[in-house]
């Protein structure tokens, strides 16, 4: 496993702890994530908050199904769980690639999609 494929399981891991430390420990300071439809932060203190965003409980659940690497990309697929606090559970499907700069996640594009 690279480098880049190490550090981007790292950051799923964090996540999955709502461990903001090891999130942010993955990233760039000027970082950016495309959450698409929904929002687009920068910088590590606007991806800070998105972590563990207000309008969701406890952390996520997620499985990583297949991570494929090219060059300075590295592409995670997978399934999850959420808690939402108005809707309560739901389950998703997702993709994120992210790219690197300097050794460090510079970019993610996450693209989720609701499941039954």
């Amino acid at each position: 496993m690279t480098r880049q494929t190490q550090l981007v399981h790292r950051y799923m891991d964090g996540f999955r702890r709502s461990d903001h430390d090891a999130v942010l420990g993955c990233l760039a300071d000027d970082v950016v994530w495309r959450i698409h439809g929904f929002r687009t932060t920068r910088g590590k203190v606007e991806f800070d908050d998105e972590i563990e965003n207000p309008a969701f409980e406890g952390s996520p659940e997620l499985t990583v199904e297949r991570t494929v690497e090219a060059g300075d990309v590295v592409v995670v697929t997978g399934t999850g769980i959420g808690r939402h606090r108005a809707n309560g559970r739901f389950r998703f499907a997702y993709s994120d690639l992210f790219t690197f700069r300097a050794g460090l996640i510079a970019e993610v594009d996450s693209y989720v999609v609701p499941l039954p």
